[in-house]
């Protein structure tokens, strides 16, 4: 087994790179000490259930749970082409239709999860992985420990994801619905094509104050040589009234993502250059020496490389 491969930490969990003994086969497990979850059960019984519905080829997959007295065991599919920033900064050629290609699979897959009834609530660039060291390897979206599944007659209201990528509504504490979801992918779409966010400051409160007001910028020159296309499908992804912003249905119908607007202008140098300036690389450590760990009443035995 080679060395070097990665372990991650979470707030209340471990994600490291385990092989089932009996196959060979390798999966990611999460692992999360029972005492984390004191007072937090209903959190993670919210991630299995979610979890548990789900089957989609661009949503990293729960394929079973583990237990044992200290610890619970997420056994998760295994994406091993890394994160989504590190790879645009690796390639030597990235275009607006690149860009496109990539935020159509992330519509697909969270259009399913809307259908299903189901918010993510923190799409953010973190938790968008490649499935494999390939060039033409898929996206897949991860990390559902803040998703919701909508109920009759149920409102969501609790402030939650990453800052940066939170939706109005969301910060202005008003009752809010998957369009949230919608609002974090137009985020993500304008990174993606100048490598710099739409709202920042260092100071929080200035950062919501930006978000709530919905006001944002196409500076040059970094948008020079990105179609009108693609601002106006930012727009309407980013628009402030969640009733008038796009679904993911009417996304998917977008010229920029279902037509050929979207320009084939190698924008790499431009765009990593802004990734690498305003995005921390991500911080994996380092795997070394496999250790077993032995799980009691498990149907696997597995090799953690830790």
């Amino acid at each position: 087994m080679q060395s070097g491969l990665p372990q991650k930490q979470g707030a209340f969990s471990e994600v490291v790179l385990a092989e089932e003994k009996r196959t060979q086969r390798l999966v990611a497990i999460k692992c999360i000490p029972k005492k984390a979850l004191e007072g937090k059960e209903n959190n993670i019984e919210n991630e299995i259930a979610v979890l548990h519905r789900i089957k989609h080829s661009n949503i990293v997959s729960l394929e079973d749970i583990f237990e044992s007295t200290s610890h619970l065991y997420l056994i998760m599919q295994l994406v091993s082409g890394g994160e989504l920033f590190d790879r645009i900064v690796e390639k030597g050629f990235y275009t607006e239709r690149d860009a496109s290609q990539l935020i159509h699979q992330i519509l697909d897959a969270v259009k399913y999860l809307h259908d299903m009834g189901i918010v993510h609530r923190d799409l953010k660039p973190e938790n968008l992985l490649y499935y494999s060291m390939d060039e033409d390897s898929k996206i897949m979206i991860s990390d559902f420990g803040l998703s919701k599944i909508e109920g009759a007659g149920s409102v969501m209201s609790t402030a939650c994801g990453t800052p940066g990528y939170v939706a109005p509504e969301v910060l202005a504490q008003k009752p809010y619905s998957k369009a949230v979801d919608c609002w974090s992918i137009g985020v993500i779409s304008y990174i993606l094509l100048c490598g710099y966010p739409p709202f920042y400051d260092e100071n929080d409160a200035k950062l919501f104050e930006q978000i709530l007001k919905a006001e944002y910028e196409f500076d040059s020159p970094y948008w020079d040589d990105i179609s009108d296309s693609a601002k106006d499908f930012i727009c309407h992804m980013m628009e402030k009234e969640p009733l008038k912003r796009y679904t993911c249905e009417q996304a998917l119908q977008h010229p920029w993502i279902c037509g050929d607007t979207a320009l084939n202008k190698n924008i790499h140098e431009s765009v990593s250059a802004q990734i690498k300036k305003n995005f921390a690389k991500s911080k994996w450590k380092v795997s070394h020496q496999p250790a077993e760990i032995l799980i009691l009443e498990v149907k696997y035995a597995f090799l953690f490389y830790v």
